[in-house]
């Protein structure tokens, strides 16, 4: 009886070690970039073609999120533009299929958050202090921890209301 306990414990133990260490990666690992469905450069798009971020975020001044542009959004220029490309043809596969493409998701905040992105864009903010600076970035990767102590730090050097529930509904 008392090595079956024994063993429970030493099993729970581990659990609760794993359990913390996943934790862990996320809240230090959060820089890296994940490999994506289509291999899409915001470096070349925004630096080398100027576009603003806008053109494919079309709804972050007027909604909550700024959401990933559909594929119809990609193929208004990739119709004609770069079709003999490997990521082009997987694009234009999803596109004409009608299959919405499994980007993975980088910037989110916990479900209990509320965030909109037309507040923080009225307020005068860029998505580059969020976001990062995307125009250098072939790979995207999240470069701010989106925490609530990174929020709260960002609120006081703008003077923006510290009140709980400004953020949490």
């Amino acid at each position: 009886m008392k090595n079956r306990i024994f063993n429970i414990i030493i099993l729970l133990y581990f659990m609760v070690f794993i359990l913390l260490l996943s934790g862990l990666k996320q809240y230090f690992f959060y820089q890296q970039a994940p490999d994506q469905p289509i291999n899409f450069s915001h470096q070349k798009h925004v630096s080398e073609l100027g576009l603003k971020c806008d053109f494919c975020h079309k709804y972050a001044e007027k909604s909550m999120a700024a959401t990933v542009p559909p594929a119809d959004v990609c193929m208004s220029c990739h119709k004609a533009v770069a079709k003999d490309k490997p990521e082009i043809q997987k694009l234009t596969k999803y596109w004409s299929d009608k299959n919405p493409i499994p980007w993975t998701q980088i910037h989110k905040v916990k479900d209990h958050v509320y965030f909109t992105h037309k507040r923080h864009i009225r307020a005068g903010l860029d998505c580059v202090n969020c976001h990062g600076e995307v125009q250098k970035m072939e790979k995207i990767r999240r470069v701010s921890s989106l925490r609530m102590g990174w929020c709260v730090d960002c609120h006081k050097s703008r003077s923006a209301p510290l009140d709980c529930y400004t953020c949490h509904k």
